[in-house]
């Protein structure tokens, strides 16, 4: 399997082509504390079609104030403070992620975590080849330049941020000398299809013309459509919240992804890209019979006897295509026949010199 820190290596971003995308199952915290749920999640990635599961790493009291105000659907999870929120599920911390980085590697998932805080980026650091930054996280740009120290690839999501904002993280990790994919990201949980402005990923394109461009959704999955019209538009990876039961209550199960969904668009995803075929103009070897049968020959309008030189009123043009091209009719006409040409004979090259 191809691992995240070779997309960087591999991807002209300039090239006019689409590319299958890098699968990113963002389980997050979704694992509640239990191992046994965060390795059923890490085999139901994989066997959903994944190329990497990501978890979070956290604690409440250095991501949060106690005065911390929800952002999200608090008819799906109801705790209104970020702080309390987050007190749920911090509990994995370096040991916790080891064990999971372990487990991917031996059932060949790639192991993510996106660190929320210096100590978790130091030992996460030891873990991953690519750090994940957070919309969250745009602007911090201590952060980010303390991430961008350990020399990896970064992958920065851009929602709720202005262009300017963009472009001024952008410039902090270019600074820095970091490989960069931007990913076009909606920070609203969950995001409705009318809010999932899937063209600013053209516009990233478009901006950041030198980086790989990829998508972290927010969407509910139903059926995975705006996760192939963000491949089709152009993005590389794809990135979106997974789950091994989207009825659970809390804030990232039921607008995530389960193996289902996860299934469902590999299978469009393939036969998607089996009717985009190669992305490279050529005609098929499908196509044989067609270009022998369908397109046409120069063709006798009339009888043209030994000896004359001929006209173009001599000529016509039919299928199939088995003598002189249409295309030679100036290197035809004025060259005399060797031979009795028939009404509606297919004109050959040695009926004249």
């Amino acid at each position: 399997m191809q691992k995240l820190k070779e997309l960087f290596n591999t991807i002209n971003p300039y090239e006019k082509k689409l590319y299958r995308p890098y699968i990113i199952a963002e389980a997050g915290v979704n694992h509640e504390g239990s191992m046994v749920i965060a390795k059923r999640l890490c085999d139901e990635a994989k066997e959903g079609g994944a190329d990497a599961i990501k978890f979070q790493t956290y604690k409440a009291d250095t991501i949060a104030s106690k005065d911390s105000p929800a952002y999200w659907d608090t008819t799906k999870e109801p705790t209104k403070s970020q702080h309390e929120l987050f007190t749920k599920h911090d509990k994995f911390w370096k040991d916790e992620m080891q064990e999971l980085k372990n487990y991917c590697d031996s059932i060949d998932l790639e192991f993510m975590s996106t660190p929320f805080d210096v100590e978790s980026a130091t030992f996460l650091n030891e873990m991953m080849d690519v750090f994940k930054i957070s919309s969250s996280d745009l602007t911090n740009k201590p952060f980010i330049e303390f991430m961008c120290d350990f020399g990896k690839p970064i992958i920065l999501s851009t929602g709720a941020s202005s262009l300017s904002e963009i472009a001024e993280a952008v410039s902090w990790i270019e600074t820095k000398g970091n490989p960069l994919s931007l990913l076009h990201c909606v920070l609203n949980y969950p995001t409705p299809d009318k809010n999932a402005n899937l063209g600013m990923i053209l516009d990233l394109k478009t901006r950041f013309p030198d980086k790989i461009i990829g998508y972290s959704d927010h969407t509910l999955p139903q059926d995975m459509k705006v996760c192939e019209m963000a491949t089709m538009l152009g993005s590389v990876i794809i990135e979106k919240h997974f789950t091994h039961n989207k009825t659970l209550p809390g804030n990232d199960h039921y607008h995530a992804m389960d193996k289902k969904d996860l299934k469902l668009f590999r299978k469009n995803l393939e036969r998607t890209f089996d009717i985009l075929g190669t992305f490279k103009i050529e005609a098929l070897e499908d196509e044989s019979s067609a270009r022998a049968n369908a397109r046409r020959s120069l063709v006798a309008l009339k009888d043209i006897p030994k000896g004359k030189v001929i006209t173009k009123e001599d000529l016509t043009f039919k299928r199939p295509a088995h003598g002189v091209s249409p295309k030679f009719i100036d290197e035809v006409v004025g060259k005399t026949t060797l031979v009795d040409i028939k009404d509606d004979d297919v004109i050959k090259w040695d009926m004249f010199r």
